[in-house]
């Protein structure tokens, strides 16, 4: 009876112990390396053959919301989690699927070593904000 009472106590107390140990930070870790595999995932499904579809004409392609959401990550993670100058330029669109995963790649992968580089602190600084000032965390959440 003892033993089956120690287990469920510490059936139910781990499990809080360990959420207290999670940060904002370390959550959005974990969650970064999910959307990567996921986004990735979905980059080498589509066929290349349809990189370039458009559902209206007015609308982004496949690649091109790829390449949009790269640029995205680029600004964000340098602009509020570096001490670069982000400078915005009109994006290359890549000419095979292989190099938009390795440029998708590249992008998640700098912009997490940006993350893990800012200290855990910093997230409650507000920043200027083109829809009003925001918190890194607010900024973070965006990613």
């Amino acid at each position: 009876m003892k033993k089956t009472l120690l287990l469920l106590t510490l059936l139910i107390i781990t499990p809080v112990l360990m959420a207290q140990k999670t940060t904002p930070k370390d959550a959005w870790l974990e969650k970064w390396e999910n959307s990567k595999s996921y986004l990735i995932a979905l980059a080498e499904t589509m066929p290349e053959e349809h990189y370039n579809f458009k559902p209206t004409e007015r609308q982004m392609s496949f690649k091109e919301q790829l390449i949009h959401i790269k640029g995205n990550m680029d600004w964000l993670s340098t602009t509020y989690f570096s001490e670069e100058e982000f400078k915005r330029t009109k994006a290359d669109i890549p000419a095979t699927k292989l190099e938009t995963i390795n440029l998708l790649t590249a992008s998640f992968d700098a912009a997490l070593e940006k993350i893990k580089k800012s200290p855990d602190a910093s997230l409650k600084d507000e920043v200027s904000f083109f829809a009003g000032d925001k918190t890194k965390l607010q900024i973070l959440n965006l990613l």
